[in-house]
């Protein structure tokens, strides 16, 4: 029998099983253990966590994780997304230390660094994101450096601030299609996202960007976005299945099949990105040190 739940109207309606595709293996490994009991003695806080990734497991054996920065509470009610919503108690200014210091611990070659939105902050967070930019460097030079940062609310300064302290990837999530803001993420600005991304490629950053599918948008939806980011020349994109965190997150309208998210993929390597990432499981920063621009 098919799970049923309520529509907002009230009627009864079923809701689809998870396909194959998503149904995944845990594999709770030594390096597992490892990478959490160092992001615990550090006390930081990972968007792997937070958001539920499914690719948590996977990753933290491969000994690579994404560092959710300006604490675990976000000003911010987006209807996909698990982290915390509230009001922030503090801003801890030793953060960027900690977060060099477990990644030289961690050997990484490749660091994500991402953040919950501090709209409550005049810049942002961005201060703390540009800290924490200078911290790795000067403790692990080797490590290329990709941050995942908030639209900082269009300010300018906050958005230079970060560009100024010279990551390897500036990536800024679009997340869904333009008429699906005011349901998927009310407080942003489909636009202010796209100038985000612009003022970082005209300074010479590689950019990059990521779209959900299965929450009600259509496929020339889908291209039309595409296109808006390859006319400001974004250069790597990524596309994954929207998976409903919990029953008061957004449903899935529907799963997307592996054929249609390779489709996808070959779609935006015609429209000339640099690399896409297209699958059920792809989220912005999986795989992302496997991600090349040439």
């Amino acid at each position: 029998m098919q799970p049923i739940e309520i529509d907002i109207q009230g009627k009864k309606k079923e809701r689809e099983r998870r396909p194959e595709w998503l149904k995944i293996k845990v594999p709770l490994g030594t390096t597992f253990s490892e990478v959490r009991k160092l992001v615990d003695q550090q006390q930081l806080n990972t968007v792997c966590e937070d958001a539920r990734c499914p690719n948590m497991a996977e990753c933290w054996n491969r000994g690579t994780a994404t560092f959710m920065i300006l604490g675990d509470v976000c000003t911010r009610s987006c209807g996909f997304c698990s982290v915390k919503t509230g009001r922030p108690l503090f801003l801890d200014t030793d953060e960027p230390r900690r977060v060099a210091e477990a990644i030289e611990r961690m050997g990484l070659r490749h660091a994500v660094i991402t953040s919950v939105n501090r709209d409550e902050l005049k810049d942002g967070g961005a201060a703390i994101f540009s800290a924490t930019i200078r911290a790795i460097r000067d403790r692990v030079p080797h490590c290329k450096i990709e941050v995942l940062t908030p639209d900082f609310q269009g300010r300018p300064e906050a958005v230079q601030t970060v560009i100024d302290a010279r990551p390897d990837i500036f990536n800024h999530n679009m997340e869904t299609v333009p008429r699906l803001y005011r349901r998927v993420r009310p407080q942003a600005k489909y636009q202010r996202s796209l100038e985000v991304l612009q003022m970082c490629k005209q300074q010479g950053l590689v950019t990059k960007t990521g779209i959900m599918l299965g929450l009600g948008e259509e496929e020339e939806e889908i291209l039309q976005v595409m296109r808006d980011l390859r006319a400001i020349e974004v250069d790597i994109m990524t596309l994954g299945q929207y998976l409903q965190p919990t029953k008061q997150h957004l449903p899935v309208e529907r799963y997307v099949t592996p054929a249609e998210f390779a489709q996808w993929k070959t779609a935006g390597m015609q429209l000339g990105f640099a690399h896409v990432e297209s699958g059920p499981l792809v989220r912005s920063s999986y795989h992302a040190d496997e991600q090349t621009v040439v």
